[in-house]
């Protein structure tokens, strides 16, 4: 029997984005594969419930103090060690690159570092976050046995960036994980008073997802006579100022800004765009990509960081920085039949290619290594 210790802070978040998503499919992935692995789950104290009930199904550890004390004594001095109950176990796993918990003697330590994107693009988050994430980042580097990345990019970048030593530095990518809904297509636009057709991105409304750009480049195409909404179904994030004051200019089309959509909600958009538009500027992974493809929704990507890695040729690549640019291959999506028909179908072929079974096998390989 083997056992290991996992974080799960990122899944008590208002917001639980991609990291929580990494460890909602992870933990059951894992625990499906090797039914002789015990896995453990810790978390800094948040006094509330278990987010989610999945949860109940592990051993639940709660420690004494919260995230603003914890991460950046661990990453700064190593400092508090974990109880003597999780220190004991196997192998410890932050699956949060900010998290970088001291493991106890003879414990190996696994961290996942899944963008540094506070790196590439340091004016797009708070001070005080970067400089967290940095201390964190040369912990990581220093004293994690093994790093896992999830997607090759990240794995140069990580390389470029640090003196991380590339043995130790594991790419194991991730897969779609929005579930399958039957939730009807024409009921759900309703209810969100989104008219069809139209161009869809998901993700969090924040500087990184280049949405001001976006926005300027639908107005473009909208103004030539495309009848399509433009509808951006994610949270509000930090610094949504300049795309609020884009998205309040007088301009053609239809923009609608749906705030955190439930995930049968979600798919129900997914299946109904005409195309899913993601010209972010960094992603360390992109699961909407994945998400969409798996819908049979073409897709429009950006050049940068790992969505051409994820995408492969099943999508249609743009660079992220040119308006004029962008607006061109919008209108070819919803122009060119023939397109978007061999993007549907190159897409289901490319989302196929991932599953969290296969994470999860990789993540195991990689624990092995080190026991």
């Amino acid at each position: 029997m083997t056992t290991v210790a996992i974080l799960a802070d990122q899944l008590f978040s208002p917001a639980p984005g991609g990291m929580g998503t990494y460890v909602r499919e992870l933990v059951p992935a894992l625990a499906r594969l090797e039914p002789e692995l015990e896995i453990t789950l810790f978390h800094s104290r948040f006094d509330l419930e278990l987010p989610e009930a999945w949860m109940a199904d592990y051993k639940v550890v709660e420690l004494e103090q919260g995230i603003r004390r914890l991460y950046p004594s661990w990453a700064l001095a190593g400092r508090p060690p974990l109880p003597g109950d999780l220190n004991g176990l196997d192998l410890l796993h932050s699956p949060v690159p900010a998290a970088v918990p001291p493991a106890g003697p003879s414990q190996p330590l696994v961290v996942t570092i899944h963008d540094l994107a506070f790196l590439e693009f340091p004016a797009l988050y708070p001070r005080q976050w970067r400089l967290m994430y940095r201390a964190a980042l040369a912990r990581a580097v220093r004293s994690a046995d093994a790093i896992i990345t999830v997607s090759r990019h990240t794995a140069e970048d990580l390389g470029r960036r640090t003196r991380v030593d590339r043995r130790k530095v594991h790419v194991v990518p991730l897969a779609a994980s929005l579930p399958a809904s039957e939730s009807d297509t024409a009921e759900v636009l309703d209810r969100l008073k989104i008219h069809t057709p139209y161009l869809l991105f998901v993700g969090t409304l924040e500087p990184r997802k280049n949405l001001v750009r976006l926005v300027r480049a639908y107005r473009r195409i909208a103004g030539r006579g495309a009848t399509h909404a433009l509808v951006l179904a994610g949270p509000i994030g930090w610094r949504p100022q300049g795309l609020l004051r884009e998205i309040s200019l007088e301009g053609p089309g239809q923009i609608i800004l749906t705030g955190y959509t439930k995930p049968e909600d979600l798919d129900a958009l997914y299946r109904g765009a005409e195309a899913l538009v993601y010209p972010s500027l960094y992603e360390g992974f992109g699961l909407p990509v994945l998400e969409a493809m798996s819908r049979g929704t073409p897709c429009l990507i950006s050049t940068s960081s790992s969505l051409p890695e994820v995408a492969g040729e099943a999508a249609l690549p743009v660079d992220p920085r040119s308006v004029a640019g962008l607006a061109e291959a919008m209108e070819r999506l919803v122009t060119d039949r023939e397109l978007s028909a061999r993007l549907r179908q190159a897409g289901l072929a490319r989302a196929a290619r991932f599953s969290w079974e296969g994470t999860a096998r990789l993540t195991l390989d990689v624990y092995r290594s080190l026991l």
